[in-house]
């Protein structure tokens, strides 16, 4: 980042001028931000500590709360502080975390929403090979695969990113530094190279939800000949949450990104950018408890065990 080409700070959109709206909001997302820290937090500790947990599922889960508590901790806090101190400004550096970050756990937390998606592909359809395909080695190296495609994805857009130079202003349409609220900001052609970079990972993405979809009507299929109608409900239990989270996180992304031009505005890019970056982190630990009774015993549990030692 050279000086010349570079604002020294970065200015963030405002959800409002007002200030007791200002405080509202900070009101608003703190306890969004405590209710996903409760959320995720019960789901890592009942994971860790219950052994009839330590299954593939629930440790693929266990990543997916680790990526949920790190995504919302991105920008949910500097969103706070700004209201809080009713201030827009964030240093270039703190905006280049920002995008690194969001890019490396948004990009795990995809794959390991497609790797949960393969998981209960052959517990459903191959359940005889289920042991020897889903072992303890393999599901540590898919998890290690995961986490190694969010930072590489992190690490080429951020580069790309802000190898721009900047010249257009520094005022960000959007309440934290999102890759195409900074490319509006360049002021050469070079922009086109961070562009394709996002459609490749696009196509990715796309393919990786093309896998999930076609591995759930396997599922489906198979679901359907199961016999007996309390293994078809055992069945949809473990599949059904994951499938919400996945559906969640992308027709809110999807929306986002391709919502048509004309009914483009700052409000509903702000609200977009909540429903995507700040509602499933929190939601999530929600979608997964309620029906998955392994999981709710397990968190009630580990609650009920902690007020009696109080």
């Amino acid at each position: 980042m050279s000086n010349s080409s570079f604002p020294t700070e970065f200015l963030l959109l405002p959800f409002t001028g007002t200030r007791q709206l200002q405080l509202l909001h900070f009101g608003l997302f703190l306890g969004i931000y405590l209710a996903a820290l409760l959320g995720n937090g019960l789901i890592l500790t009942a994971v860790t500590c219950d052994h009839r947990l330590h299954t593939p599922m629930y440790f693929f889960l266990l990543n997916l709360a680790l990526l949920d508590l790190g995504s919302i901790s991105i920008n949910v806090p500097k969103a706070m502080a700004n209201s809080l101190w009713d201030t827009r400004a964030i240093s270039p550096y703190g905006c280049a975390a920002q995008i690194f970050f969001f890019f490396f756990f948004i990009s795990a937390e995809f794959s390991i929403l497609t790797i949960m998606a393969y998981d209960r592909y052959i517990a459903i359809c191959k359940p005889l090979h289920y042991r020897t395909i889903m072992d303890s080695r393999a599901c540590v190296n898919m998890a290690e695969a995961a986490w190694g495609i969010g930072v590489l994805n992190a690490m080429l857009h951020t580069d790309n990113t802000f190898s721009l130079p900047l010249c257009q202003g520094n005022a960000v349409d959007q309440f934290f530094c999102e890759i195409p609220q900074i490319l509006k900001l360049s002021c050469s052609d070079a922009y086109l190279r961070e562009v394709g970079l996002l459609v490749v990972s696009a196509c990715l993405a796309f393919g990786c939800f093309l896998y999930v979809v076609l591995s759930y009507v396997q599922i489906f299929r198979a679901v359907l000949r199961i016999p007996s109608q309390q293994g078809q409900h055992k069945a949809f239990s473990t599949c059904l949450p994951h499938l919400a989270v996945v559906s969640l996180f992308i027709s809110t992304g999807l929306f986002a990104y391709l919502k048509p031009p004309s009914v483009s505005s700052s409000f509903l890019n702000l609200l977009l950018a909540v429903l995507y970056s700040v509602v499933p982190p929190a939601v999530n630990p929600l979608i997964y408890s309620m029906r998955n009774k392994e999981l709710k015993d397990a968190v009630c549990e580990l609650v009920t065990g902690y007020f009696q030692n109080q």
